[in-house]
């Protein structure tokens, strides 16, 4: 060209003990027309004031005995080739190189281009930032090939194990420096963590070897290995539920109990959830997760609090009216779930066995089915219980005591009837047109005991009625009972004693009664005689 210009790779590289040439050409002013051209090489400087080392010469000269024996500016500077071979090589002959020509008189140059020569003790392994398993994987053995009378041979160790292993070389040239490259491809397995995989240079003609490997970091998803806890624990009690997996990178743990998060850890082999006092409440799934860039696994488990059954809840009706359809059920929440019966008195009436839940039925409701039930649950850790009334709606019935009975010169009128609700008893004198309820002076409300249904009782009112005075021979006494399902009506019978016939008769009248009497036993007499 026109000018001062040199071109040399700007890093070249080379095995230690191998050797390596330094391609170089330069340039300068052809006007300047020399009649022989010179070169030297020096070393970490390119100006003469520094006292650089000098490297190599193109005529006779000093070298500095770092490179006696081992420099040579092979290249003929006469037709602009300066280039250097170097070698054996040696970590101390690392460094920057620079190129000086030299024309005669003062027409010398020292070029600022310039090679850095990098000594290599081994070959570069090039192993991609992550392996991961099952996808593929390409390492890169890259070895300078910049001695001409040593071309390196690359092979490959610890290989013959890889899955879909497949190897090939090439050799490329960057700005002037080649270098052979081994590529070894393969997909790992999550097992080859920690396999040595490595490549091996021999130099022909020579006892010198090198080799470069790396310990394979095989990452994968991450796997939950075990879940541990109890399946079944007594309320109150205190639980530790484990988790342990592997992945790489290390997961991060989480204990989840549905959508919530109850513990996390990043990087740990396993964790532990600590559950100091469970209640029913704690029942459910539990589930751990192992997380990491490469994927998520996770597993789960059941966890059951037994406890003693609860309060038992009614759901139904207990009011209903005679001849309605009851249904009363009856349930506790325990676990295991509990045995469930319905009993009245010492009768049991329903029973459910292992069952959330009792129904007592009844296809038409009686007033005999009217009172008090007792619904219990129980299972191997405790019972419980609740009691509960059903009360069956009926018109009134009307009681077999109802009736008159005379008393001295009047008469006790009772009228009992049986009902729910409650009737209202009254009584009739049809011959008067006159009903006698409560409020009436000569009326009277009897106290109820006893049990539910026809008879005393709740549901059973009895009221008498108080008649004074001579009673007329005809006289009727209605008993009146009545609610909000219906009436009954019945009149009712004199009772009357012995004592009575004379009381109602006289004096005369029993003389001439008993007249009668003594007329008829004695026609009996003399009809049996005959």
């Amino acid at each position: 060209g026109g000018s001062w210009a040199a071109w040399m790779p700007p890093a070249v590289s080379g095995l230690s003990g191998s050797c390596v040439s330094v391609p170089c050409r330069f340039g300068y002013p052809e006007e300047l027309r020399p009649s022989s051209v010179q070169g030297l090489w020096y070393f970490g400087s390119p100006y003469p004031k520094n006292y650089p080392p000098v490297v190599a010469r193109s005529r006779p000269g000093a070298v500095h005995e770092s490179f006696a024996g081992r420099a040579r500016l092979e290249g003929d500077p006469g037709v602009r080739d300066c280039s250097l071979l170097l070698g054996p090589l040696s970590p101390e002959l690392a460094g920057r190189y620079y190129f000086r020509g030299d024309l005669g008189g003062y027409n010398q140059y020292s070029f600022s281009e310039h090679t850095t020569l990098e000594v290599l003790e081994e070959p570069v392994l090039e192993v991609p930032p992550e392996v991961v398993a099952g996808v593929p994987a390409e390492l890169r053995c890259r070895v300078p090939d910049s001695c001409p009378r040593q071309r390196p041979r690359v092979s490959w160790e610890g290989a013959e194990d890889l899955p879909e292993r497949s190897e090939r070389e090439s050799r490329e040239d960057s700005n002037g420096a080649g270098s052979v490259v081994a590529l070894l491809r393969f997909r790992p397995r999550r097992e080859l963590g920690g396999h040595r995989v490595g490549c091996q240079v021999t130099l022909p003609n020579s006892s010198l070897a090198f080799a470069a490997g790396v310990a394979l970091d095989v990452q994968y998803e991450p796997q939950v290995l075990e879940v541990s806890g109890p399946p079944e624990v007594l309320e109150g009690a205190e639980v530790e539920l484990g988790c342990s997996a592997e992945g790489r990178p290390p997961p991060l743990l989480s204990w989840f109990r549905g959508p919530q998060v109850l513990r996390e850890e990043p990087g740990v082999p396993s964790l532990r959830l600590h559950l100091p006092q469970v209640s029913p409440g704690d029942s459910g799934t539990y589930t751990c997760v192992a997380e990491n860039r490469h994927g998520r696994h996770n597993r789960s488990l059941e966890l059951h609090v037994a406890y003693a059954p609860r309060p038992p809840v009614l759901n139904g009706s207990l009011w209903v009216v005679a001849g309605d359809p009851v249904a009363v059920t009856c349930g506790a929440l325990s676990h295991p779930a509990p045995i469930l019966t319905v009993a009245r008195g010492r009768r049991v009436v329903a029973t459910a066995v292992y069952e959330p839940q009792v129904t007592l039925e009844v296809a038409a409701a009686t007033p005999e089915d009217a009172g008090e039930y007792l619904c219990r649950a129980e299972n191997q850790h405790g019972g419980s219980s609740l009691a509960f009334n059903i009360t069956v709606e009926y018109p009134p019935v009307l009681l077999p005591e109802s009736r008159c009975t005379p008393v001295g010169e009047g008469a006790r009128c009772v009228c009992a009837a049986s009902a729910m609700p409650e009737p209202v008893v009254a009584f009739e004198l049809p011959s008067h047109n006159i009903t006698v309820a409560e409020g009436h002076r000569d009326y009277a409300l009897a106290t109820p005991g006893g049990v539910p249904g026809p008879g005393t009782g709740p549901g059973t009112v009895t009221g008498v009625l108080t008649l004074r005075g001579t009673l007329e021979p005809r006289l009727a006494v209605l008993c009146l009972a009545r609610n909000a399902h219906g009436t009954a009506r019945q009149q009712l019978r004199f009772h009357h004693p012995a004592g009575l016939v004379w009381a109602k008769v006289g004096p005369v009248g029993a003389v001439v009664a008993f007249a009668v009497v003594i007329a008829l036993v004695c026609y009996l007499s003399q009809s049996r005689r005959k």
